[in-house]
């Protein structure tokens, strides 16, 4: 995860889902983008912003003016002040969700992260009611692991400073050691020393952890059932390879007991990766559409999937976005029977551009669509098969009885 901005506590929630739909093509990335999960370390993403309230603008209306971010960058950069703060305030005026600023250094971070890789200790965080931080996954291998910290444990300081209340992103750029938005100072870099202070029922204690590069594992597969049961293929974000890990799982996958498509907490990730996702089930045609400034344009599968394995998609409240696109391609195109609870409701396309000072300002430009048209900005997906608790069991029960694929 990338550093935390720094002008309005709002901002901060909001970006955790910033990294929505975006079109990097015009930093030369070549793809559109979605979010990444909000409690990673290791992610892009800043914590799941809150719904808009009664009354508010819809997204639609709800946009910041380029030219205007530009102009309050360059103005700040003038008078010797901070650009991407500036023009932060001006994302933050325009009532836009899911604009957002990076710093160079931030933007430079994320680019790394769409190939999985990050600079920490390997935690992933949540923050639980009274404003507690708790340790919700510890990666294996990494310094929080060796140091044995397990899932449950509660975080209490880093380097002295207390996370009680504050949001998970500043926690999280914490722990990665990046800089405050608009700094000079670089962020912290592998090797470098974060002092925790933890606890575990009644005991206490003090640690120091080193900071190591990481990669995170975003595609897992299982067999619980043995080489003739089901396979389950969970995808926690659509990082550079993902795509070509699920045409693996699937080339590997049992006729007779099909696919589990585990989305539940994915908040999206590459979007062209989300599209060649949908390829490996899907014998090409239409994954999505989506607008960029009026004009219309559209995300096709390649040809070749297999469209025969059984498939069942579990999704709920944290899929978002891409993982959204992915879900409501399938769904629409009667590929999959969709099981859960219903999606977030991300929809909604940012473009990335430098401004003066290096910074980049991603603003909204326009929504996209599943192939039956129907739009996600805060509707989400509804599932087939609307469930709230034992969801996997569901699952696998439908999958069951989608029959034999030849």
């Amino acid at each position: 995860m990338s550093g935390p901005c720094s002008y309005d506590r709002p901002r901060r929630y909001r970006r955790g889902a910033a990294l929505t739909l975006f079109l990097a093509g015009v930093l030369a990335t070549g793809a559109v983008t979605g979010t990444w999960s909000d409690e990673a370390e290791g992610a892009v993403g800043h914590g799941i912003p809150k719904r808009a309230a009664s009354g508010a603008r819809p997204p639609e209306a709800a946009t910041a003016d380029r030219a205007a971010v530009e102009r309050a960058a360059t103005e700040a950069i003038e008078d010797g002040k901070s650009g991407s703060q500036a023009a932060a305030e001006v994302v933050s005026r325009s009532g836009d969700r899911w604009s957002t600023i990076y710093t160079e250094g931030e933007f430079e971070d994320f680019q790394q992260q769409l190939d999985g890789a990050y600079v920490g200790v390997g935690l992933w965080v949540r923050q639980l009611a009274g404003g507690r931080t708790e340790v919700s996954r510890v990666q294996p291998g990494g310094p929080a692991a060796r140091a044995g910290i397990a899932v449950h444990d509660r975080l209490r300081a880093i380097d002295g400073r207390t996370t009680q209340g504050q949001p998970v992103t500043e926690t999280v750029a914490r722990l990665r050691g990046n800089a405050p938005n608009g700094s000079r100072t670089p962020a912290a870099g592998a090797g470098t020393p974060v002092r925790l202070d933890l606890q575990r029922g009644t005991r206490r204690w003090s640690l120091t952890l080193h900071r190591i590069r990481l990669r995170t594992r975003n595609v897992t597969v299982d067999r619980p059932a043995g080489p003739h049961g089901p396979t389950r293929v969970k995808i926690t974000s659509f990082a550079r390879g993902t795509g070509a890990a699920v045409r693996r799982a699937v080339r590997g996958a049992s006729p007779h007991g099909g696919v589990l498509l585990d989305l539940r907490g994915n908040t999206g990730g590459l979007v062209t990766e989300s599209v060649a996702t949908a390829s490996a089930f899907l014998d090409g045609g239409l994954v999505a559409t989506y607008d960029v400034q009026g004009s219309q344009r559209a995300l096709y599968a390649r040809r070749g999937g297999n469209t025969r394995l059984p498939l069942v998609v579990l999704v709920d409240g944290g899929t978002m976005s891409a993982a959204e696109l992915l879900a409501g391609a399938l769904q629409d195109r009667g590929r999959a029977i969709v099981v859960g609870s219903p999606t977030f409701g991300k929809g909604s396309v940012q473009m990335p551009s430098r401004l003066p000072d290096g910074s980049v300002a991603e603003l909204t430009v326009g929504h996209y669509r599943t192939p039956s048209g129907r739009t996600v900005d805060d509707a989400g997906l509804t599932p087939d098969l609307v469930v709230e608790d034992h969801a996997e069991r569901r699952a696998r029960t439908v999958l069951s009885g989608l029959g034999t694929g030849t």
